[in-house]
């Protein structure tokens, strides 16, 4: 066990103990999301409610964090993350809060369950404020971050995990623009698709070092499924759909070309997937790929932001 983990005798603190089993250093590629939704909704030219954005942040980095918690009791009842002795905390391998018994099983699901709870509650009075559309937006989410892990579904293990991060960062940024809009527009959805790809493949990239874990639980995610080797040309795929959607959307008139600052990051790719293609079989060499996908995401994330902000400013 790494000397980092979590152990319940540096844990004292019940709130900085919930707090953490939330892994909030994941959340920011929710926040940088939610940037992307506000970033178009200013974009169409609408000023921008600042309650209201503040109360969407809060709310999705919530729900965010209850998948999280979710995912972790899930992975444990499985046995996926108690057997994965190739994780490379803290980013594969869950929270190890279960196995290294900070927090029992059942205080994680009640933790997680609560805070969907919280989400639910809160979207419904968000809901009186940006309309009822928000309803399906949030219910999509919410239903694809439980049934990502959750039985009867498990989509992670049925090979449908990349699908499942890629819609639900999508609307993530749908459901900030809703807030500002009052409405559906097509704009976050061409903006984000990148974005999430991106996000995916720090999903994508993380499964590597937990694929013996994985295949032993009865997991079937692609990478269990092709196999590291061949499954690592994927991580290159994902990341290449994603600038070449950006660059597509930008010539074809559908984003302001200040977006194209957001190409910038594809080094950050391009070098991760490097280390993949040499490195899929050896997880313990994975860590600077999977450090610069994370690099390669937020980057391209808050560069996509400001030049959708940018191209307003500049018409002024």
């Amino acid at each position: 066990m790494s000397a980092i983990e979590p152990t319940l005798d540096r844990l004292h603190n019940p709130f900085l103990r919930y707090f953490l089993a939330t892994r909030p250093a994941f959340l920011s590629v929710t926040f940088i999301a939610c940037l992307i939704g506000l970033a178009t909704a200013y974009s169409a030219g609408l000023p921008i409610n600042a309650p209201a954005a503040l109360a969407t942040v809060i709310f999705a980095l919530v729900a965010h964090a209850g998948v999280n918690v979710l995912n972790d009791y899930y992975d444990a009842l499985n046995g996926t993350d108690a057997a994965n002795t190739d994780r490379l905390f803290p980013f594969t391998g869950g929270s190890r809060f279960i196995q290294n018994g900070v927090l029992s099983k059942g205080e994680t699901a009640v933790f997680g369950f609560s805070l969907f709870g919280a989400v639910m509650a809160a979207g419904l009075w968000l809901m009186q404020v940006a309309g009822p559309g928000l309803f399906w937006i949030g219910g999509a989410g919410l239903f694809i971050g439980w049934a990502y892990s959750a039985p009867p579904f498990k989509l992670d293990s049925r090979g449908a995990g990349e699908l499942c991060v890629a819609a639900g960062f999508m609307l993530i940024a749908v459901g900030t623009d809703y807030v500002q809009r009052h409405g559906f527009a097509w704009d976050p959805v061409v903006a984000s698709l990148p974005f999430a790809l991106l996000v995916t493949n720090l999903l994508y990239i993380n499964q590597f070092p937990d694929c013996k874990a994985d295949g032993s639980a009865g997991k079937r995610t692609v990478i269990v499924r092709l196999g590291p080797a061949r499954a690592a040309r994927g991580y290159l795929l994902i990341g290449a759909a994603a600038y070449i959607w950006l660059a597509a959307a930008v010539f074809a008139g559908l984003l302001p070309w200040p977006a194209l600052a957001a190409l910038l990051p594809a080094l950050f790719t391009l070098k991760a997937g490097r280390v993949l293609l040499r490195h899929a079989e050896t997880p313990f060499e994975l860590l600077p790929g999977i450090q610069m996908t994370i690099l390669a995401a937020v980057s391209h994330g808050t560069l996509l932001a400001a030049g959708l902000a940018a191209a307003v400013w500049m018409t002024r």
